[in-house]
């Protein structure tokens, strides 16, 4: 490489270890985020089922698809 190798080989892994510092803050920023989206909206999921199912067509379909896979 004429003399560059130790600069050219220097700054691929500058980068290399700067691109994986960043995936690794991110991936951990995102996991905290969807803790906290679960936290606030995963009982909303529970009472949209339970209003769901007091419906009497939604009973009836519950029971035909329990029965057919027996």
């Amino acid at each position: 490489m004429n003399g560059y190798g130790l600069f050219v080989w220097s700054a691929f892994a500058f980068t290399l270890v700067n691109f994986f510092t960043l995936y690794i803050i991110i991936n951990r920023q995102l996991i905290k985020e969807n803790k906290k989206f679960e936290q606030k909206f995963n009982h909303l999921e529970k009472i949209k089922y339970t209003e769901a199912y007091k419906q009497r067509t939604n009973q009836v379909l519950a029971s035909s698809n329990a029965a057919q896979k027996i």
